[in-house]
């Protein structure tokens, strides 16, 4: 369902603006203006993830993806990157040594190398630069396959 979001809002009742008056009010009215609502595939999609079984479903995927997560970070670490995330989250950030030139240069390198795509730091605004991301999004065979690579062409000097 990539594109697909449904979420909600709570806001406290007891949540007021200075004068007093409730922010629930002001923000129920720019919803409803300018918001239709979820679709009712999205809605049902929504309901069935929080059954039993949905709930069960994705604890199953959070813990798959945290794993492969879990696998991409180690065989960073073992290479002698310093890494960031991978624990709460299916992203690692693994921090470049200068000598790479930038995580755009990174992202072709490793690209070049290892028929591996990355995610250059610097897309994530300044504080990115000088780190790569790498996802979890991915079957197992796929991440232990570009880990192998990773193991045999990447080195911290390079």
């Amino acid at each position: 369902f990539t594109g697909v979001r449904l979420g909600w809002t709570v806001i406290p009742s007891d949540l007021t603006f200075q004068d007093g008056t409730p922010v629930r009010n002001d923000f129920n009215r720019v919803m409803t203006t300018a918001f239709n609502g979820a679709s009712n595939i999205v809605q049902n999609g929504g309901m069935s993830c929080l059954d039993e079984q949905g709930l069960a479903e994705i604890d199953q995927l959070i813990d798959y993806y945290l794993e492969n997560a879990a696998i991409l970070r180690e065989t960073m670490e073992s290479i002698g990157y310093t890494v960031y995330g991978g624990t709460d989250a299916p992203y690692v950030f693994v921090e470049l040594p200068e000598s790479m030139g930038g995580s755009w240069n990174a992202f072709s390198t490793i690209l070049e190398k290892t028929q591996v795509v990355t995610i250059p730091g610097a897309g994530f605004g300044p504080g990115g630069e000088g780190f790569l991301r790498l996802s979890a999004f991915a079957s197992r065979e796929g991440i232990l396959e570009a880990c192998e690579r990773f193991k045999e062409v990447l080195s911290p000097e390079e």
